[in-house]
Protein backbone atom coordinates (compact mmCIF):
# COMPACT_ATOMS: atom_id res chain seq x y z
CA UNK A 1 0.00 0.00 0.00
CA UNK A 2 3.08 2.42 0.97
CA UNK A 3 6.45 3.51 1.10
CA UNK A 4 7.70 4.90 3.83
CA UNK A 5 11.52 6.68 4.19
CA UNK A 6 12.74 5.94 7.83
CA UNK A 7 15.37 8.04 8.91
CA UNK A 8 17.65 6.90 11.69
CA UNK A 9 18.50 3.41 13.64
CA UNK A 10 18.85 3.94 17.36
CA UNK A 11 16.84 2.72 19.86
CA UNK A 12 13.61 4.48 19.04
CA UNK A 13 13.67 3.67 15.60
CA UNK A 14 14.39 0.29 15.82
CA UNK A 15 11.25 -0.05 17.60
CA UNK A 16 8.79 1.80 15.14
CA UNK A 17 10.67 -0.19 12.23
CA UNK A 18 10.20 -3.38 13.89
CA UNK A 19 6.16 -2.13 14.82
CA UNK A 20 5.83 -0.98 10.94
CA UNK A 21 6.69 -4.70 10.31
CA UNK A 22 4.10 -6.12 12.08
CA UNK A 23 1.72 -3.91 9.92
CA UNK A 24 2.90 -4.94 6.22
CA UNK A 25 -0.80 -4.68 4.50
CA UNK A 26 -0.15 -0.67 5.07
CA UNK A 27 3.87 -0.70 5.39
CA UNK A 28 4.40 -2.29 1.88
CA UNK A 29 7.92 -1.44 1.89
CA UNK A 30 10.29 0.73 3.67
CA UNK A 31 13.77 2.63 3.84
CA UNK A 32 16.06 2.80 6.68
CA UNK A 33 18.35 5.48 5.99
CA UNK A 34 21.26 6.29 8.22
CA UNK A 35 24.58 7.63 8.69
CA UNK A 36 25.74 4.41 9.34
CA UNK A 37 24.69 1.83 6.93
CA UNK A 38 25.79 -0.86 8.56
CA UNK A 39 23.29 -0.26 11.34
CA UNK A 40 20.79 -0.09 9.05
CA UNK A 41 21.60 -3.25 7.05
CA UNK A 42 21.99 -5.48 10.27
CA UNK A 43 18.26 -4.40 11.14
CA UNK A 44 17.12 -4.93 7.76
CA UNK A 45 18.92 -8.70 7.92
CA UNK A 46 16.97 -9.46 11.16
CA UNK A 47 13.47 -8.38 10.29
CA UNK A 48 13.35 -9.62 6.67
CA UNK A 49 12.83 -13.26 7.79
CA UNK A 50 9.25 -11.75 10.09
CA UNK A 51 7.58 -9.86 7.27
CA UNK A 52 6.63 -9.77 4.51
CA UNK A 53 7.70 -5.80 4.13
CA UNK A 54 10.10 -5.44 1.47
CA UNK A 55 13.10 -3.80 3.56
CA UNK A 56 15.62 -1.25 2.16
CA UNK A 57 18.61 0.59 3.23
CA UNK A 58 20.33 3.83 2.33
CA UNK A 59 23.51 5.83 3.56
CA UNK A 60 21.91 9.51 4.58
CA UNK A 61 23.82 12.27 6.36
CA UNK A 62 20.32 14.29 7.25
CA UNK A 63 22.52 17.63 8.37
CA UNK A 64 22.34 18.25 4.53
CA UNK A 65 19.31 18.87 2.83
CA UNK A 66 20.94 18.08 -0.53
CA UNK A 67 21.31 14.19 0.73
CA UNK A 68 18.30 14.17 1.89
CA UNK A 69 16.59 15.12 -1.12
CA UNK A 70 18.65 12.82 -3.51
CA UNK A 71 17.32 9.90 -1.22
CA UNK A 72 13.62 11.05 -1.55
CA UNK A 73 14.13 11.65 -5.26
CA UNK A 74 15.45 8.20 -5.71
CA UNK A 75 13.34 6.03 -3.57
CA UNK A 76 10.10 8.39 -3.72
CA UNK A 77 7.89 7.13 -0.64
CA UNK A 78 4.73 8.53 0.43
CA UNK A 79 5.88 9.99 4.08
CA UNK A 80 9.12 11.04 5.54
CA UNK A 81 9.29 9.81 9.26
CA UNK A 82 12.33 11.06 10.77
CA UNK A 83 13.55 9.20 13.85
CA UNK A 84 16.98 10.82 14.32
CA UNK A 85 18.28 13.96 16.25
CA UNK A 86 15.76 17.10 16.74
CA UNK A 87 18.62 19.12 15.34
CA UNK A 88 17.85 17.39 12.17
CA UNK A 89 14.40 18.71 11.83
CA UNK A 90 14.54 21.42 9.78
CA UNK A 91 16.86 20.16 6.74
CA UNK A 92 14.10 17.09 6.48
CA UNK A 93 11.85 19.46 6.67
CA UNK A 94 12.97 21.31 3.78
CA UNK A 95 13.49 18.17 2.01
CA UNK A 96 10.07 17.01 2.36
CA UNK A 97 8.99 20.60 0.80
CA UNK A 98 10.94 20.63 -2.25
CA UNK A 99 10.26 16.64 -3.39
CA UNK A 100 6.41 16.90 -2.43
CA UNK A 101 6.29 14.29 0.54
CA UNK A 102 4.70 14.49 4.04
CA UNK A 103 6.83 14.13 7.11
CA UNK A 104 6.77 13.66 10.89
CA UNK A 105 8.88 13.24 13.53
CA UNK A 106 9.03 12.84 17.42
CA UNK A 107 10.22 15.42 18.97
CA UNK A 108 10.42 19.39 18.35
CA UNK A 109 13.68 21.06 16.92
CA UNK A 110 16.58 22.58 18.81
CA UNK A 111 19.91 23.15 17.50
CA UNK A 112 23.29 21.24 17.95
CA UNK A 113 25.33 24.51 18.28
CA UNK A 114 23.45 26.63 21.09
CA UNK A 115 26.46 29.46 20.74
CA UNK A 116 25.54 29.90 16.96
CA UNK A 117 25.24 33.87 16.98
CA UNK A 118 22.41 33.92 14.12
CA UNK A 119 19.96 31.41 16.06
CA UNK A 120 21.29 33.52 19.04
CA UNK A 121 20.24 36.10 18.67
CA UNK A 122 16.50 34.46 17.50
CA UNK A 123 16.62 32.59 20.53
CA UNK A 124 17.05 35.70 23.00
CA UNK A 125 14.59 37.69 21.29
CA UNK A 126 12.03 34.35 21.77
CA UNK A 127 12.80 34.33 25.85
CA UNK A 128 11.86 37.23 25.89
CA UNK A 129 8.33 37.31 24.47
CA UNK A 130 7.71 34.00 25.67
CA UNK A 131 8.77 33.98 28.88
CA UNK A 132 10.52 30.65 29.00
CA UNK A 133 14.40 29.99 28.12
CA UNK A 134 14.91 26.15 26.50
CA UNK A 135 16.65 26.04 23.77
CA UNK A 136 13.94 23.50 22.30
CA UNK A 137 10.47 25.41 20.97
CA UNK A 138 7.49 24.62 17.98
CA UNK A 139 8.26 28.37 16.90
CA UNK A 140 11.11 27.04 14.05
CA UNK A 141 8.80 24.06 12.71
CA UNK A 142 5.42 26.29 13.33
CA UNK A 143 7.11 28.64 10.44
CA UNK A 144 6.80 26.08 7.71
CA UNK A 145 3.06 25.92 8.31
CA UNK A 146 2.02 27.68 5.15
CA UNK A 147 4.51 26.37 3.06
CA UNK A 148 3.66 23.01 3.65
CA UNK A 149 -0.28 24.15 3.66
CA UNK A 150 0.13 25.53 0.47
CA UNK A 151 2.03 22.52 -1.17
CA UNK A 152 -0.66 20.31 0.12
CA UNK A 153 1.33 18.27 2.57
CA UNK A 154 1.47 17.62 6.16
CA UNK A 155 3.90 18.10 8.77
CA UNK A 156 3.27 15.68 11.79
CA UNK A 157 4.94 17.40 14.78
CA UNK A 158 5.44 15.07 17.85
CA UNK A 159 4.57 11.87 17.80
CA UNK A 160 6.41 9.77 20.41
CA UNK A 161 4.74 9.62 23.44
CA UNK A 162 5.35 12.70 25.30
CA UNK A 163 5.37 14.37 22.98
CA UNK A 164 2.51 12.67 20.88
CA UNK A 165 0.29 10.27 22.98
CA UNK A 166 0.27 12.75 26.28
CA UNK A 167 -1.16 15.28 23.67
CA UNK A 168 -3.93 12.65 22.24
CA UNK A 169 -4.75 11.93 25.80
CA UNK A 170 -5.50 15.54 26.38
CA UNK A 171 -7.61 15.52 22.80
CA UNK A 172 -9.16 12.49 24.07
CA UNK A 173 -10.39 14.44 27.42
CA UNK A 174 -11.51 17.03 25.38
CA UNK A 175 -13.59 15.67 23.44
CA UNK A 176 -15.11 12.78 25.78
CA UNK A 177 -14.84 13.58 29.11
CA UNK A 178 -15.06 17.42 29.71
CA UNK A 179 -16.90 20.55 28.18
CA UNK A 180 -14.05 22.85 29.54
CA UNK A 181 -10.34 21.57 31.18
CA UNK A 182 -9.42 23.72 33.87
CA UNK A 183 -6.24 22.46 34.73
CA UNK A 184 -3.42 19.56 33.08
CA UNK A 185 -0.46 17.54 34.95
CA UNK A 186 1.50 15.30 32.71
CA UNK A 187 2.87 12.49 33.93
CA UNK A 188 5.94 10.81 33.45
CA UNK A 189 7.44 8.01 35.25
CA UNK A 190 9.93 5.11 34.71
CA UNK A 191 10.52 2.83 37.58
CA UNK A 192 13.08 0.78 35.68
CA UNK A 193 16.33 -0.28 37.33
CA UNK A 194 18.77 -0.97 34.54
CA UNK A 195 22.27 -1.86 37.35
CA UNK A 196 24.15 0.91 35.86
CA UNK A 197 25.75 3.65 38.60
CA UNK A 198 24.35 6.51 35.72
CA UNK A 199 22.76 6.04 31.99
CA UNK A 200 20.27 7.91 30.51
CA UNK A 201 17.34 6.19 28.77
CA UNK A 202 17.64 7.89 25.66
CA UNK A 203 19.80 10.36 23.33
CA UNK A 204 22.18 10.93 26.44
CA UNK A 205 23.20 14.86 24.49
CA UNK A 206 19.25 15.57 24.42
CA UNK A 207 18.25 13.93 27.99
CA UNK A 208 21.14 15.80 29.53
CA UNK A 209 20.15 19.29 28.38
CA UNK A 210 16.39 18.97 28.90
CA UNK A 211 16.55 17.89 32.29
CA UNK A 212 19.63 20.04 33.46
CA UNK A 213 17.46 23.58 31.89
CA UNK A 214 15.25 25.79 34.01
CA UNK A 215 11.60 24.31 34.41
CA UNK A 216 8.80 26.09 33.67
CA UNK A 217 4.89 25.69 33.17
CA UNK A 218 1.66 27.31 31.38
CA UNK A 219 -0.62 29.32 33.99
CA UNK A 220 -3.15 31.77 33.25
CA UNK A 221 -2.24 32.93 30.04
CA UNK A 222 1.63 32.79 30.71
CA UNK A 223 5.01 31.25 31.12
CA UNK A 224 6.01 30.86 34.57
CA UNK A 225 9.89 29.83 34.65
CA UNK A 226 11.56 28.37 38.14
CA UNK A 227 15.22 26.95 38.23
CA UNK A 228 16.23 23.55 37.23
CA UNK A 229 14.37 21.21 39.31
CA UNK A 230 13.29 23.33 42.26
CA UNK A 231 9.71 21.96 42.37
CA UNK A 232 9.50 18.25 43.78
CA UNK A 233 6.01 16.18 44.32
CA UNK A 234 5.68 12.86 45.47
CA UNK A 235 2.85 10.58 43.93
CA UNK A 236 1.67 6.81 43.70
CA UNK A 237 1.88 5.29 40.50
CA UNK A 238 -0.16 2.87 39.33
CA UNK A 239 2.43 -0.33 39.39
CA UNK A 240 5.20 1.28 39.70
CA UNK A 241 4.56 2.88 43.60
CA UNK A 242 5.60 6.11 45.16
CA UNK A 243 8.56 8.24 43.56
CA UNK A 244 9.54 11.54 43.46
CA UNK A 245 8.90 13.55 40.39
CA UNK A 246 10.05 17.28 39.38
CA UNK A 247 8.83 19.96 37.48
CA UNK A 248 10.36 20.25 34.23
CA UNK A 249 9.82 22.48 30.69
CA UNK A 250 8.26 20.12 28.30
CA UNK A 251 7.54 21.19 24.75
CA UNK A 252 3.97 19.42 24.56
CA UNK A 253 2.81 22.32 27.49
CA UNK A 254 3.77 24.88 24.55
CA UNK A 255 1.07 23.33 21.82
CA UNK A 256 -2.06 22.28 24.51
CA UNK A 257 -1.66 26.25 25.78
CA UNK A 258 -2.13 26.94 22.07
CA UNK A 259 -4.85 24.43 21.38
CA UNK A 260 -6.83 24.17 24.91
CA UNK A 261 -7.18 27.74 25.23
CA UNK A 262 -9.52 27.36 28.33
CA UNK A 263 -6.81 25.64 30.17
CA UNK A 264 -5.77 27.74 33.30
CA UNK A 265 -3.17 25.75 34.14
CA UNK A 266 -0.72 22.93 32.16
CA UNK A 267 2.07 21.45 34.21
CA UNK A 268 4.99 18.51 33.12
CA UNK A 269 6.43 16.05 35.88
CA UNK A 270 9.15 13.25 35.24
CA UNK A 271 10.41 11.09 38.21
CA UNK A 272 13.83 10.67 39.02
CA UNK A 273 15.88 9.45 41.69
CA UNK A 274 18.36 10.72 44.10
CA UNK A 275 21.77 9.29 42.14
CA UNK A 276 20.48 10.38 38.79
CA UNK A 277 20.02 13.96 40.38
CA UNK A 278 23.42 13.59 41.95
CA UNK A 279 25.53 12.45 39.06
CA UNK A 280 24.26 14.83 36.80
CA UNK A 281 24.66 18.14 38.76
CA UNK A 282 28.10 16.53 39.07
CA UNK A 283 28.51 16.82 35.66
CA UNK A 284 27.16 20.22 35.39
CA UNK A 285 29.29 21.78 38.63
CA UNK A 286 32.39 20.51 36.25
CA UNK A 287 31.15 21.64 32.91
CA UNK A 288 30.15 17.96 31.30
CA UNK A 289 26.86 19.31 30.37
CA UNK A 290 28.60 22.52 28.59
CA UNK A 291 27.66 22.48 24.21
CA UNK A 292 30.47 24.99 24.05
CA UNK A 293 33.61 23.65 22.33
CA UNK A 294 36.38 23.25 24.15
CA UNK A 295 40.07 22.72 23.13
CA UNK A 296 41.82 19.60 24.54
CA UNK A 297 45.17 17.82 23.13
CA UNK A 298 45.26 20.00 20.03
CA UNK A 299 41.35 18.59 19.41
CA UNK A 300 38.40 20.76 19.71
CA UNK A 301 35.64 18.75 21.62
CA UNK A 302 31.62 18.97 22.47
CA UNK A 303 31.80 18.56 26.48
CA UNK A 304 28.49 16.82 26.60
CA UNK A 305 29.10 14.68 23.10
CA UNK A 306 32.20 13.77 24.78
CA UNK A 307 30.06 12.27 27.56
CA UNK A 308 28.01 10.89 25.36
CA UNK A 309 30.47 8.76 24.08
CA UNK A 310 31.55 7.27 27.68
CA UNK A 311 27.97 6.68 28.65
CA UNK A 312 26.08 3.39 28.14
CA UNK A 313 23.97 3.21 24.46
CA UNK A 314 20.58 3.59 25.78
CA UNK A 315 19.60 1.26 22.93
CA UNK A 316 22.08 -1.71 24.62
CA UNK A 317 19.86 -1.09 27.81
CA UNK A 318 17.32 -3.32 26.95
CA UNK A 319 18.33 -6.85 28.11
CA UNK A 320 19.11 -5.56 31.59
CA UNK A 321 16.68 -2.97 32.39
CA UNK A 322 13.48 -4.39 35.01
CA UNK A 323 10.36 -2.21 36.29
CA UNK A 324 7.78 -0.39 34.13
CA UNK A 325 6.97 3.08 33.48
CA UNK A 326 3.82 4.86 33.79
CA UNK A 327 2.85 7.80 31.48
CA UNK A 328 -0.42 10.20 31.75
CA UNK A 329 -2.28 13.00 32.04
CA UNK A 330 -4.41 14.14 35.00
CA UNK A 331 -7.07 16.56 34.53
CA UNK A 332 -9.62 18.74 36.09
CA UNK A 333 -12.47 20.41 34.56
CA UNK A 334 -16.26 21.03 33.93
CA UNK A 335 -18.89 18.51 32.59
CA UNK A 336 -22.77 19.39 32.12
CA UNK A 337 -21.82 21.95 34.67
CA UNK A 338 -20.10 19.94 37.61
CA UNK A 339 -16.43 19.68 38.84
CA UNK A 340 -14.93 16.14 37.74
CA UNK A 341 -11.38 14.71 37.25
CA UNK A 342 -9.68 12.20 35.12
CA UNK A 343 -6.25 10.19 34.73
CA UNK A 344 -5.65 8.89 31.45
CA UNK A 345 -2.28 7.16 31.40
CA UNK A 346 -0.19 3.56 30.16
CA UNK A 347 1.54 1.42 31.69
CA UNK A 348 4.51 -0.43 29.86
CA UNK A 349 6.77 -3.32 31.21
CA UNK A 350 10.49 -2.67 30.21
CA UNK A 351 10.88 -6.80 30.14
CA UNK A 352 8.18 -7.46 27.64
CA UNK A 353 8.78 -4.65 25.50
CA UNK A 354 12.40 -6.40 25.42
CA UNK A 355 10.97 -9.91 24.69
CA UNK A 356 9.27 -8.19 21.60
CA UNK A 357 11.37 -5.61 19.89
CA UNK A 358 14.83 -6.30 22.16
CA UNK A 359 14.40 -2.64 23.17
CA UNK A 360 13.59 -1.04 26.52
CA UNK A 361 10.27 0.47 27.33
CA UNK A 362 11.90 4.29 26.75
CA UNK A 363 12.68 3.18 23.30
CA UNK A 364 9.63 1.54 23.30
CA UNK A 365 6.94 4.04 24.38
CA UNK A 366 8.02 6.53 21.68
CA UNK A 367 9.22 4.24 18.71
CA UNK A 368 4.94 2.64 18.97
CA UNK A 369 3.47 6.28 18.75
CA UNK A 370 5.75 7.21 15.68
CA UNK A 371 4.46 4.04 13.44
CA UNK A 372 1.09 4.61 15.12
CA UNK A 373 1.13 8.27 13.68
CA UNK A 374 2.66 7.05 10.43
CA UNK A 375 -0.46 4.72 9.79
CA UNK A 376 -2.86 7.84 10.72
CA UNK A 377 -1.30 9.54 7.76
CA UNK A 378 -1.07 6.47 5.65
CA UNK A 379 -4.20 5.29 5.91
CA UNK A 380 -6.21 8.75 5.90
CA UNK A 381 -7.28 9.32 9.21
CA UNK A 382 -5.39 12.36 9.44
CA UNK A 383 -5.24 14.11 6.59
CA UNK A 384 -5.19 17.98 7.39
CA UNK A 385 -2.96 20.08 5.82
CA UNK A 386 0.07 22.34 7.55
CA UNK A 387 2.19 21.63 10.13
CA UNK A 388 0.52 20.41 12.75
CA UNK A 389 0.99 18.63 16.49
CA UNK A 390 -1.19 15.12 17.59
CA UNK A 391 -3.93 17.28 19.48
CA UNK A 392 -5.07 18.80 16.55
CA UNK A 393 -6.19 15.46 15.11
CA UNK A 394 -8.82 13.25 16.08
CA UNK A 395 -7.34 11.38 18.96
CA UNK A 396 -10.23 8.15 18.62
CA UNK A 397 -8.16 6.42 15.87
CA UNK A 398 -4.75 6.92 16.89
CA UNK A 399 -5.21 5.77 20.42
CA UNK A 400 -7.24 2.37 19.47
CA UNK A 401 -4.02 1.83 17.51
CA UNK A 402 -2.02 2.15 20.57
CA UNK A 403 -4.18 -0.08 22.31
CA UNK A 404 -3.50 -2.91 19.09
CA UNK A 405 0.01 -2.55 18.91
CA UNK A 406 1.68 -2.14 22.70
CA UNK A 407 0.63 0.71 24.96
CA UNK A 408 -3.05 0.39 26.26
CA UNK A 409 -4.44 2.88 28.14
CA UNK A 410 -6.24 2.89 31.30
CA UNK A 411 -7.91 5.25 33.23
CA UNK A 412 -9.07 6.77 36.61
CA UNK A 413 -11.99 9.27 37.32
CA UNK A 414 -11.21 9.76 41.13
CA UNK A 415 -7.50 9.85 40.66
CA UNK A 416 -5.11 11.63 43.57
CA UNK A 417 -4.55 14.67 42.33
CA UNK A 418 -1.17 16.98 42.61
CA UNK A 419 -0.76 20.01 44.45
Amino acid sequence: MSKVLIIGCGGVASVAIHKCCQVPEVFTEICIASRTKAKCDKLAAELAPKTTTKITTAQVDADHVDEVIALIKNYQPDLVMNIALPYQDLTIMDACLACGVNYMDTANYEPENTDDPEWRAIYEKRCKEAGFSAYFDYSWQWAYAKKFEEAGLTALLGSGFDPGVTQAYCAYAKKHEFDTIDTIDILDCNGGDHGYAFATNFNPEINLREVSAPGSYWENGHWVEIPAMSIKREYNFDQVGQKDMYLLHHEEIESLAKNIPEAKRIRFFMTFGQSYLDHMRCLEDVGMLSTTPVSFNGQEIVPIQFLKALLPDPASLGPCTKGKTNIGCIFTGKKDGKEKTYYIYNVCDHQECYKEVGSQAISYTTGVPAMCGALMLLTGKWTTKGVHTVEEFDPDPYLDALDKYGLPRSESHAPALVD
